[in-house]
């Protein structure tokens, strides 16, 4: 995020004052990029703040409250608004250490509460006439599922995230890659389906606890990456970035899916391109966010990872 934050002291003061109660035990957790968040309780309760210069996401947050159920935990968001010159969201509080700090041992545990979030996700009742921007009726006008994803790889000058693929084209060896990728994630899309399942989007990344003994998914949460398009992109969101996370790698996401019990024939005609595809599309939009950002190291790291899944091809539909 950024805006500067507010101290500890202003914040505590300005709790108390919403609360009408004493604040106990507020601490700054690590945030996501664009937002700050605190812990602290009220009597016996536990709550998360977070502050951000954009209230949209804290409105699709709360919004995606209404996908909630056993095995897809969501936490309440009780309140938003405006205060210390930022926007806020104070959500109930869930418990857990964060997926992507799993170990490769765990793998076993890490691929049940995966697979059964995934289920979750695909669970939730959506029709053929529903919006690839679930969140934003207007925003999903003429749009499509091969839209959305094409929408990844377009440097939009009304984005936030923008002026990156000038940038990114000063780099030969990245540009080169950029452009490969863009033209076989093109050839795939006819391979693609207007599906419309939910899709979380960013499920890495600080976005999803688990129990201590990693088996079980304790919140979802940060919705605002969040679409109605394929199932398979989330799935190729785990394996695309798990060569950073031992315990994801080690999870056979890929496998458990082909045999998910809830999954037809019909639901996997061309997985392995479809899953392929959105592998291409997730490295290849993160050479842009890489760029936009600076960070060189994990620039090369995605590059390095994405020239090697154009390389490796669509998984076989079982893999030994």
């Amino acid at each position: 995020m950024k805006h500067s934050k507010p101290s500890i002291e202003q914040i505590s003061t300005w709790l108390a004052g919403v609360h009408h109660a004493e604040i106990i035990d507020l601490v700054s957790l690590s945030g996501g990029f664009w937002s700050s968040a605190y812990a602290y309780r009220v009597g016996t309760q536990d709550f998360v703040l977070r502050f951000n210069d954009k209230a949209e996401w804290f409105a699709i947050d709360q919004a995606a409250m209404r996908f909630k159920g056993q095995n897809l935990p969501i936490p309440n968001v009780v309140e938003t608004g405006t205060a210390l010159d930022l926007h806020y969201a104070i959500s109930e509080r869930h418990f857990g250490r964060f997926i992507e700090t799993t170990a490769a041992d765990e793998g076993r545990a890490v691929g049940r509460a995966l697979e059964t979030l995934l289920a979750a996700l695909r669970s939730v009742a959506a029709s053929a006439d529903d919006g690839v921007i679930w969140y934003d009726p207007q925003g999903s006008t003429n749009m499509t599922w091969h839209r959305w994803l094409k929408g990844g790889l377009v440097d939009n000058p009304d984005a936030r995230v923008s002026g990156w693929r000038v940038k990114l084209a000063e780099n030969p060896d990245i540009d080169n890659l950029f452009k490969t990728c863009e033209s076989r994630i093109h050839d795939l899309l006819p391979a693609c389906p207007e599906r419309r399942d939910l899709i979380h989007g960013d499920l890495l990344h600080q976005n999803v606890l688990v129990s201590n003994d990693a088996s079980q998914v304790t919140a979802a949460f940060s919705w605002k990456c969040s679409a109605y398009g394929d199932f398979l992109y989330d799935v190729a969101w785990c394996t695309f970035w798990s060569d950073w996370h031992p315990g994801i790698a080690a999870s056979d996401i890929w496998n458990r899916t082909m045999a998910a019990h809830d999954l037809t024939e019909a639901d996997l005609v061309n997985a392995s391109l479809r899953h392929h595809c959105y592998e291409l599309q997730i490295g290849t939009s993160h050479l842009g966010w890489n760029t936009w950002t600076g960070n060189q190291k994990d620039l090369k790291a995605v590059a390095h990872t994405l020239e090697r899944t154009l390389a490796k091809g669509p998984l076989p539909m079982k893999q030994n």
